[in-house]
């Protein structure tokens, strides 16, 4: 019975080392386009997408964020009249992401953008890669 103990205890330690060595904790899922928008966008273009006539535009029914897929990146990588450029905050998986849920939610019926797409947009602009600045968004 000691035996048992023993190795149950030497088990224990093990389990609790894997445990503690890195790259050994489950990392957190990447954030869904839905999520980055509540965080980012619907303060201004609201959870339903309706945006508040007269300050910030409805992305519900825009056919602007269902055209061209260069120009809804770019305004997310270089900012447009009083909107902030995302590019410090949200790498091109991110933006991606967003850009794919404006896309297609609230009745929009656009492709979603792909990671690639937008990476081969903020080279083409000369964007500088996502730096996870607090103030990358220069709201």
């Amino acid at each position: 019975m000691t035996r048992h103990i023993l190795i149950l205890t030497r088990l224990a330690a093990l389990a609790a080392l894997l445990a503690a060595a890195p790259g050994a904790q489950a990392q957190a899922p990447a954030a869904d386009g839905k999520t980055l928008f509540a965080k980012n966008c619907a303060a201004c273009h609201q959870a339903s997408g309706k945006g508040i006539p007269g300050a910030f535009p409805a992305l519900a029914g825009n056919g602007f964020v269902q055209g061209a897929p260069d120009e809804v990146a770019t305004v997310l990588l270089k900012g447009r009249g009083g909107m902030p450029d995302f590019s410090g905050s949200l790498d091109d998986a991110e933006i991606a992401q967003v850009l794919s849920y404006v896309r297609t939610s609230w009745g929009n019926s656009a492709a979603p953008l792909s990671e690639q797409a937008v990476g081969a947009r903020r080279l083409a602009l000369g964007v500088g890669p996502a730096t996870r600045s607090r103030f990358g968004n220069k709201h």
